[in-house]
């Protein structure tokens, strides 16, 4: 016997529309996501690059010029400026300054992570909810029937296995998705850590020229 998707939202029962905004949830936060981390460009290392070069010719006014020149999708464009203004007052400043900044970014890159992990969490427990509420039901018609057979048992309880199923499958994709995602966010801090720090040298060097 086969049955379609429709089919089966009908056989898991009430609880199935609880999933179905939980799938909806779901698919609209790691789309949302995947368009704001695919838009702002998180790349660390050849902009620091090109920032450190020309600190060392003594161009720090053309390098706070190229950081500006950069949209706000330049993610670790923000950083690093931050990091240049601040060096005229000391090291521990513009750390600090640079530091505020990069976790101001990682924040806006981890929007809706909590609400991945929560879905992840109530979608399986909603379905397994909505199974105990199907075996229920499946074991009562056993207990009203004048004649039990497999077919029953067996009919009545794959039923109530649905909502377990489809509750599942959303906490993997949300589960999947976020640790995508933390693992981008994850390296962009890592290399805008290493960058700060290879760029303060060269700060304080200029400086003392």
């Amino acid at each position: 016997m086969t049955f379609n998707l429709v089919e089966l939202f009908k056989l898991g029962g009430p609880f199935m529309w609880v999933l179905l905004i939980f799938s909806i949830a779901t698919f609209t936060l790691v789309l949302e996501r995947c368009i704001y981390l695919f838009w702002h460009d998180c790349n660390v290392s050849s902009l620091s690059s090109r920032v450190k070069e020309l600190l060392r010719q003594n161009k720090k006014d053309e390098a706070e010029q190229l950081l500006s020149s950069f949209s706000r999708k330049k993610t670790a464009a923000t950083v690093l400026l931050a990091l240049l203004q601040n060096s005229k007052f000391g090291e521990s400043r513009m750390e600090k300054a640079a530091e505020s900044e990069a976790q101001e970014r990682i924040r806006r890159m981890e929007n809706g992570f909590n609400y991945l992990t929560a879905l992840s969490s109530l979608a399986p427990l909603t379905g397994f909810f909505g199974t105990v509420s199907g075996m229920i039901g499946a074991f009562k018609s056993i207990a009203d029937a004048t004649d039990v057979n497999a077919q029953l048992v067996a009919g009545g309880i794959y039923e109530a296995l649905i909502t377990t199923i489809f509750g599942l499958i959303i906490a993997i994709v949300a589960l999947v998705a976020y640790n995508l995602f933390v693992q981008k966010v994850d390296v962009f801090a890592a290399e805008t850590s290493k960058a700060v720090n290879d760029i303060i040298p060269e700060l304080l060097g200029s400086k003392n020229d």
